[in-house]
Parts: structure tokens; sequence; C-alpha cells
């Protein structure tokens, strides 16, 4: 794992083309492309001391598809070395990534002091990168359980840095369990005696991933990591003798970009939907040749059962909310009998929201997936067992994430489940249904085909909306959406979890969660609003919308809503902000369509606003629930 087996390896060449990179005019595509192969330490030194010397401008072009992220970090280890493989694995996974590292051993002074420079740099997370050494668990004698826990007194010493970083600096923190180092006492007795390392550190684990589930902090899950290489290989004694460094440096790489998907997760930008090839991807065998009964699936034969495995794989991520599709070149009937008759099959066809299997090239067929779901290309991983194939991919749709994969079919698991393309910080009921949801929508998308008219296709939905506060059973999608919505996003504001719990409870914000429904079934939270109070004026601070149901009129239904509970409240002005980026041009005249008019703009940012005695309802084709 060390060596990032789900990606390409460097070419030769990958020093010079990080040396063209000075002399490119617009580097942004190349960078992207440098970034997205296995890099060692030094390979990632490399790009990155390169990117350091793009000129202002070279920057902005760099940052123009990326998504910004401040990331602070505290630690008892010293972290200067990983900085450099944090920053290109972010650019592997979307995220333009600044690091604004604390010196050597100031946790306790940069998370209490309010004037400390983390505290004071506006930052979108604190990693809390401290290993089992910045803890007092060598308190205790072996067997004394009379004194306090120190797995609890480190849990509280914990709390306070988290808490203070919260209150001083306005930041979520990201907590890391702790990986126990190689060296036993008692063997097995040492999980079990109190006093002893191991004991306190899996009670210290315990009760961080409890206490994170219940916080608005994330949790980098770093013992799985280090008892998955083997904490044997994860620590380097002499490392951390003479230099503090907390982990061999060939892990470095994996530990940055594991804490890079991480960020991405945070920022919306885990991958929603899983491409499979078909013919020994997802069985053993190619069914057109082979027939019914010459595929290998199932339980009972050791290459059946690798393929099984994937399935496995895939119909959990399907459970948590990753869209499944089809890409196969097959003929469609003969592909869908594997599903419906072989007794081996995990998966069936109603698992897939899309199911492409015909002749045409698999980049068309692809596009057309994502067409379907309306996504995007970077939401996307294809696997595919056939190299050529994913080459192909690679070239005709470099933003889609294509996985390596080893020759044996054995192997498979290992390297997908390892590539963490689908990391999450959270999970909600929305996302239990989102398969269903999708598949939905590609049934709507065939009904609008056959409409006469727009119209027609809209009142045909029977589409019936939901308008409610903020609350504790919206909070984690509200979140997720503030953070993942891109396109239909006005202002691309992102919050916390405490920042949305503060609005929810301030009187001087109006807070809106929408829901839709519709006769092929329930579309969940599509849509939120966060307007200011200014007195006799409401800023709108965030709307966005889920892709989902752009061109279904939600907007005019949200608009006629926020402008009735306006008036009611004897709000005369209602004042819009749209922020251009370059994901959310599908917005730019959101505000003109709904009646606002523009009283000023640059290039920063359009101000619009509607007076409400003014306003003339939509009325579009949507029942409002109570």
């Amino acid at each position: 794992m060390h060596d990032l087996p789900w990606l390409l390896k460097p070419a030769d060449d990958f020093n010079n083309r990080c040396a063209r990179l000075l002399n490119h005019a617009a580097p942004g595509a190349e960078v992207r492309l440098l970034a997205n192969y296995a890099l060692s330490i030094n390979q990632s030194s490399r790009l990155y001391q390169t990117i350091q010397q793009f000129d202002p401008e070279k920057r902005a072009i760099l940052s123009r598809n990326l998504i910004p992220f401040r990331l602070g970090i505290v630690s008892n280890a010293t972290m200067d070395l990983m900085i450099p493989a944090m920053v290109t694995a972010a650019l592997r996974n979307g995220i333009d990534l600044e690091v604004i590292a604390a010196d050597f051993g100031q946790v306790a002074q940069e998370a209490f002091d309010p004037a400390s420079k983390l505290n004071q740099s506006n930052l979108d997370a604190v990693l809390l990168a401290l290993d089992y050494r910045a803890y007092s668990f060598f308190v205790n004698e072996p067997g004394d359980s009379g004194k306090n826990d120190p797995s609890l007194e480190s849990f509280d010493y914990l709390q306070q840095i988290r808490q203070s970083f919260a209150l001083n600096g306005n930041t979520i923190c990201i907590v890391q369990t702790l990986a126990y180092p190689p060296y036993d006492l008692s063997g097995n007795l040492d999980a079990q005696l109190d006093g002893l390392l191991r004991k306190s550190l899996n009670a210290f684990n315990s009760v961080l991933a409890e206490n994170v589930t219940k916080s608005v902090d994330v949790l980098f899950d770093v013992a799985a990591l280090a008892n998955a290489v083997g904490t044997h290989q994860w620590f380097d004694e002499r490392q951390w003798y003479m230099s503090r460094v907390p982990m061999a440096n060939r892990y470095i790489p994996l530990y940055a970009d594991y804490l890079a998907k991480l960020l991405a997760a945070i920022r919306g930008k885990s991958k929603k939907c899983l491409v499979l090839d078909l013919d020994n991807t997802l069985w053993g065998g190619v069914i057109g040749d082979d027939g019914l009964e010459g595929i290998q699936i199932g339980q009972g034969h050791p290459v059946g059962e690798s393929f099984l495995a994937i399935q496995q794989w895939a119909k959990s991520l399907k459970a948590l909310g990753v869209v499944l599709a089809v890409c196969s070149k097959n003929d469609k009937a003969v592909a869908l009998e594997v599903f419906q008759k072989h007794p081996g099959m995990l998966l069936q066809a109603s698992d897939f929201a899309v199911f492409m299997a015909n002749w045409e090239d698999k980049a068309s067929n692809i596009r057309r997936i994502a067409e379907v779901l309306n996504i995007g290309m970077d939401a996307m991983v294809f696997v595919d067992d056939n190299p050529a194939e994913r080459e192909i991919i690679r070239i005709m749709i470099p933003e889609i994430s294509v996985p390596e994969l080893p020759k044996d079919p054995s192997q498979f698991l290992r390297v997908l489940s390892a590539a963490r393309y689908f990391e999450k910080i959270d999970f909600t009921a929305d996302d239990a249904q989102r398969n269903a949801q999708y598949a939905d929508n590609a049934r709507r998308q065939a009904m609008l085909q056959r409409a006469p008219s727009l119209t027609d296709y809209l009142i045909s939905l029977e589409m019936k909306i939901h308008f409610a506060a903020f609350n504790e059973t919206g909070r984690k999608r509200i979140v997720q959406l503030i953070n993942k919505t891109n396109q239909f996003n006005l202002t691309t504001r992102r919050y916390t979890e405490a920042d949305v719990l503060g609005f929810e409870k301030s009187d001087r914000y109006l807070t809106l969660q929408i829901h839709l429904q519709d006769k092929f079934g329930d579309n969940g939270m599509i849509s939120v609003v966060i307007c200011k109070n200014a007195g006799d004026c409401w800023e709108i601070d965030t709307w966005l919308m889920s892709c989902r149901v752009i061109k279904r009129r939600v907007e005019d239904a949200v608009c006629d809503e926020l402008v009735a509970i306006a008036r009611s409240n004897g709000i005369k002005k209602i004042r819009g902000y749209y922020r251009p980026t370059e994901k959310n041009k599908l917005v730019k005249n959101h505000y003109q369509q709904l009646g606002f008019a523009m009283v000023s703009s640059d290039d920063s940012e359009d101000i619009w606003e509607l007076e409400t005695r003014h306003y003339q309802p939509k009325y579009p084709p949507i029942t409002i629930q109570t």
C-alpha cells in the first residue's frame, strides 16, 4: 500500500516535466496530471517546489478548478517533511491546499491563545497530528486500577484542545486515533491489564470515535491505517529519535493521500458514482463467449469468490449512498441474463441506477451515464480489468478516476478498498436512499423525452414541496449540502455543523431546508436557504440546490415562499448575492430570472435586490406540503 498501487507510476521523465512547468503558460492541467501519479516523497517535493515558483498568474490558473482549503497543523512531531506530499495529494483530489503549521510541539499554546498563529488564520480545519507520545499514558504501574484512567485523562486533554480551537479559532478539528507501537510486555494480557499501553490506547480510541461521532469534529483513523500496513513497518524509531518524524518515510505519501481524501470529503468532493465493467470485473470470463454456464462467480470456486468479494464491496458502497452504474461492451440482453439467472450473483440489475451495455465506446457511454445522473465526471470512478480500456478512458475523460488493477482478481478488492475513493465523514437518511433517488431521476429523464412540452412534463411529475426551518433532524444533511454543492450555489460559502447550529438558534437568521417529492419517489432535502435579517431587508447569505432537481422550477417555488415569509414579517426588500466561481456559472442569471434588479457588479460579486411589494408569484406546478 505504501506505493499507492491504485495509481499509475510516474514516467521516467517526471523531473523534466516538472521543470518544464515553469515555462508553461497555463500549467494547471499538466500539474493535475503529474499529481495523479503515485508519487514518492521526493517526487512530491519536486512537484511542490515547482509550484512554489509559480508567479501569481500561474498560481491563479492552477487554483481555478480547485476547491480552496486552509489547514492548520499542530503536532508533537516534525511535519515539515509531510507538507509537500499533503499538497500534491490534495491536488489529486481536487483541493487547493494551503498548510499553516504551528511550531514543533506548540499544541496547547496554539489552542489556548486567541491571538495564536492558527487561531488568527481563518482556517477551515486544524489537524491535531498527535500520536501516543503526545499523551500521558505511562503514569500508572501495570495492574494499578486505583488511580485515574490515563486514557480518560488523555482524552480530557484532547477535548480541551478541540474546544479551544472551536472557541478561539472558530474552526473544526481533525483528530487522529492512536496507533499502538509494536512493543509487547505481556503478550495477550496487554489488552486486558490496567496501566498497560495497549489497553489504554484501545480505550482512548474507543471513546474518541464515540465522541467525534457526536461532535462537529472529524475523525482520522490513523490506528486503522497503521494496522493495515503493520505497525512494525509504520513506526521507525530511528527516524523518531533523529528527527521526530512520526512514521516511516515510505508511508508519508499514503498518510497524505488519506488525509487529502478526508479534506475532499469535508468539502463534498468524495466520489459519488461507481461505474463497473462486467466481464472479468464482476465475474470471471466473457459472457458472450463462455455463456451463462462458463463464467465464474459465487461460492465454492477461488476465482468466483474473488469476483463475489467485488460485488459485496459494491453492494456495501450502495448501502452507504454510492450510486452504481454499469458500462460494458456487451449485448444488453445477454448481460442482463447473468443478473437474472446466475445463482452466484449477489448484485442484481435493480442495484444499478444506470445500466449501459452496448457496443459503443465506453467513453461515450460514461458521458451518457453522467448526463443521466446529472453529476460531474470528477464524481465518478470507473473500474475495468482491461488496461487498454483504462488508458482510453484516462485520455478521453481525464477528470474521471480510473484505478489500476493487478492481474490477479483475488487482489482487486484490496487495491480498490485501499484507494478510498468514497471517503465519508457522515451518513444521513438521504445517503441511504441515494441509488433509489438517482434511479428515479433516470425514469424522470425518460419521461421528459416523451412529454410534449416541459410544462406538461412538470405537471405530470405531481411534485410536492415542503419547507421547514433548520433543525437537529436535518442538520447533518444541511451541512453536507452546504459543503458539497458547487453548481447551483450562489455564494459557495462553506459552514461547519457548529455554524449551522448557530444559524438555527439565532433570531437574526431565517433558515429553510427544502424537501421535494414526486410520483417517482422522495428526492429528499434538495435545497438550503440562509437569510440574514438586516433591519427592513433580508440578505440571502446562502442559496443552494441539488443539481438533481434543476429545471423543475423549484427555485420559483422557493422564491415564492421566501417572499411570502418576508412580507409576513414586514420585510420590504430582499438582497441576493452572486459570487462567481468556475463551477457556478449555471446560476449567474438566477436572480434576474426571478425578478430581482442588479444594484452593483464587479469581478468578485453581483448584488441584486427585490422589492417584496412588487413581486409577482411564479406559481410553479408544485404543491406546498405543510
